[in-house]
């Protein structure tokens, strides 16, 4: 099992979350963050002078999957969230040890669905 940690524009969300749902991917946890990569935030016009942003508001969508539906819900993700332009995110792949249903007490990939 695989966990996917994507953070994305918050506009893609709705883009990203039926594109997801389309290919039969519907759990996702979505969290608000803010952060900062290589634009290191965006200068503002104020009154008194310019301004930096340093933290972006992004949010991250976090997956966890079979190992086999990894590479396709990077590519929806990539493909749905992606604009072009800096700032478009980054997704983290890490390795999953087991998964626990509490209502159930299901154990691994089964607790999955």
């Amino acid at each position: 099992m695989k966990k996917i940690e994507a953070i994305i524009r918050e506009e893609k969300l709705d883009a990203v979350k039926g594109a997801l749902e389309e290919k039969g991917l519907v759990g996702l946890t979505v969290s608000a963050v803010s952060g900062r990569g290589e634009q290191k935030g965006l200068p503002l016009q104020g009154r008194v002078g310019e301004e930096r942003v340093d933290f972006l508001p992004k949010l991250k969508l976090e997956i966890i999957c079979h190992d086999k539906d990894c590479s396709q819900v990077v590519e929806t993700i990539c493909e749905t969230a992606r604009t072009g332009a800096i700032g478009d995110g980054k997704i983290f792949i890490l390795p999953v040890e087991d998964v626990v249903r509490v209502r159930t007490g299901e154990k691994g990939e089964v607790a999955l669905k």
